[in-house]
């Protein structure tokens, strides 16, 4: 039997796609979603669309079931001994069951003159994109601006620098890593990722690391080296916002601390998404957070009460024209020493009139991890490999040209 009252404190990605399965799943309990944004559920994911004006903010609502919304409506503390919520507003709520859906913020580099002089707020032309308001102060912003640097080359960074390009804005990335998006990517898809940044225009200063923005508006790097700009885009990853769960006694470690059926250290108390940490691993991406909000769902509506959680294989995946790429899986095992694993193989196909990229990571005759870049044909078929873990044909060649077509 479902509970009779499921809090949910977070109306982002996770929380939406808790709260739509939960209703889905024959839950019959009340679900609320509080929020501290002004708006229902969006797809954070596709901000830098909505920046690009490829989507407008409606077109990235999340459906919520039957759940009830209250946007704008923070939750400042909460009781897991009386099961109560304190509100910004004063008011208070109860709950059976909770749910801390509480997200992450982004990180902030140690870069001097990023705040007002105040303290309070980043300077004018300085953004986060972490929000859909983000969104909107960049995009005014933008509109009058002729260069723009981002700090960043992770996969938020790489997706703000190919909108800003695409309004007609000179685009320079500054990245401390070896190569762009080095958590998902391999050098050498990176490399095809890079020539096709700099076909937008996009340039992009590896090694580097961004040391202060100037009075006068530019960005010194550590090496001495000024960028002019008239925007800063920060671009630097994003930490669990945890505060809330810490004040209440839970376990918090990067984020809050959850157990196989994500429960958290308190009873009735559970976390998923951004702001969760499961047998040590704080995911930080959506496909892991619905992952984890499917579980839930179907744990407190009563359809499977005894399922588990047992860790995710991240889809990471952009999908806009000449930057199309898709990874997941353990595309980094080969860097290591072949000696410790003797089984494993790798498979390329590179085509450099057309800028794409494939890479299969294979170990015996399973599928262990993919890249692909400017052709996402077989992505599917390939993801599907991944999660049922079967054995694979005797040419895996064919995995990067003939999948999809056979399926």
């Amino acid at each position: 039997m479902s509970a009779r009252h499921v809090a949910v404190v977070g109306a982002g990605m996770a929380a939406a796609r808790f709260a739509e399965r939960y209703h889905a799943l024959g839950g019959s309990g009340r679900v609320t979603l509080y929020g501290a944004e002004p708006r229902a559920p969006y797809n954070r994911v596709l901000l830098a669309d909505v920046l690009a004006g490829r989507f407008d903010a409606e077109a990235i609502a999340l459906p919520i079931g039957g759940a009830a919304v209250r946007p704008g409506c923070e939750v400042v503390s909460l009781d897991t001994a009386a099961r109560t919520l304190a509100l910004a507003d004063g008011d208070s709520a109860e709950y059976d069951e909770l749910v801390l859906a509480t997200g992450a913020n982004p990180v902030l580099p140690p870069v001097r003159g990023l705040r007002r002089p105040d303290g309070r707020g980043l300077r004018a032309g300085v953004h986060a994109l972490r929000t859909l308001a983000d969104c909107a102060r960049l995009a005014e912003e933008a509109a009058g601006a002729r260069r723009a640097v981002v700090v960043g080359g992770g996969v938020l960074g790489v997706s703000a620098a190919r909108a800003l390009a695409t309004l007609g804005i000179q685009v320079e990335i500054v990245h401390q890593g070896p190569y762009l998006i080095e958590r998902q990517l391999d050098a050498d898809a990176a490399a095809a990722l890079r020539g096709a940044l700099r076909a937008l225009g996009v340039e992009v200063y590896l090694g580097n690391r961004a040391r202060a923005l100037t009075e006068d508006g530019e960005v010194e790097l550590a090496s001495g080296y000024r960028l002019g700009t008239d925007l800063l885009v920060l671009a630097c990853g994003v930490r669990p916002r945890t505060a809330l769960a810490h004040a209440a006694g839970l376990a918090v470690g990067t984020g809050i601390v959850v157990d196989d059926a994500l429960a958290a250290s308190a009873p009735h108390v559970h976390a998923i998404g951004d702001c969760t940490q499961h047998r040590g691993t704080v995911h930080g991406l959506a496909g892991p957070a619905w992952e984890q909000a499917d579980v839930l769902a179907a744990r407190l509506s009563g359809s499977a009460p005894d399922a588990r959680y047992t860790g995710s294989r991240p889809l990471a995946r952009l999908s806009a024209g000449p930057l199309e790429y898709a990874a997941f899986g353990e595309v980094h095992l080969d860097e290591a020493d072949p000696g410790d694993d003797p089984g494993l193989a790798v498979v390329r196909l590179t085509d450099t009139t057309r800028g794409s990229y494939k890479k299969l990571v294979l170990r015996g005759d399973r599928l262990v991890g993919a890249i692909l870049l400017g052709d996402l044909t077989t992505v599917g078929d390939l993801a599907r490999a991944l999660e049922r873990d079967e054995p694979l044909p005797d040419h895996p060649l064919h995995l990067l040209t003939t999948l999809g077509a056979s399926s």
